[in-house]
């Protein structure tokens, strides 16, 4: 058997792009978001480890993603990180419209060597993190692992999403990160699928907000 291909846009529907930017005293980002596409990204933020986090999460969640960021890294990290999750759910909010005909629930899991990763995604509007990663290093290289989080956080708010992200088992910070930010991709890639059994919003309520 071949290998499965997701599926484009319906005929006639929209393309499910976005490109947002924002520009603070803090920070300039822009990212450019495409649903449906085949995972190429070009990423700069300046912090390399990230970048690497967001390229495996394009890659596998079948995103085309650009992003340009930078900002006040000589102050500290947090701002870039958090602004970044702050756009990207903006551009992910933006590419889903109405949510018809998506799939809207996700769910992957992802393992890297010692470590297993779990994501579980409700596109439901409801915004919500569950994050269960015990990282064994505060640190890798100098980014600062605490700050994973608070990008996940700023994803999941102005994207409207419910996250679970937990890591059950690992040694490694860098697989634990990995692993997760992987599994997040594929998770996300299986909720924003369009599925062609559904009618318009799937939600008994009419709409996912």
């Amino acid at each position: 058997m071949g290998a499965s291909r997701k599926p484009g846009p319906r005929s006639g529907a929209a393309p499910r792009r976005a490109v947002v930017e924002r520009k603070t005293a803090e920070t300039a980002i822009t990212v450019s978001l495409d649903l449906d596409g085949t995972g190429t990204t070009r990423v700069a933020t300046s912090m390399p480890f990230l970048d690497h986090m967001l390229t495996v999460m394009g890659k596998h969640g079948l995103l085309d993603l650009t992003v340009r960021a930078s900002g006040d890294l000589d102050v500290d990290c947090h701002h870039t990180v958090e602004d970044l999750g702050i756009v990207l759910g903006q551009a992910l909010k933006r590419a889903l419209g109405d949510k018809s005909g998506i799939r809207r629930f996700g769910a992957a899991a992802v393992p890297m060597d010692e470590t297993l990763a779990r994501a579980t995604i409700d596109l439901s509007g409801r915004p919500y993190l569950v994050y269960r990663v015990p990282l064994t290093a505060r640190k890798i290289q100098t980014f600062d692992t605490d700050l994973v989080e608070h990008f996940f956080e700023a994803v999941a708010v102005h994207a409207g999403l419910t996250v679970h992200l937990e890591v059950p088992y690992g040694k490694n910070a860098h697989h634990m990160l990995e692993a997760g930010f992987k599994a997040f991709g594929r998770a996300l890639e299986q909720a924003t699928r369009l599925d062609p059994r559904v009618a318009g919003v799937p939600s008994s309520k009419g709409r996912l907000e």
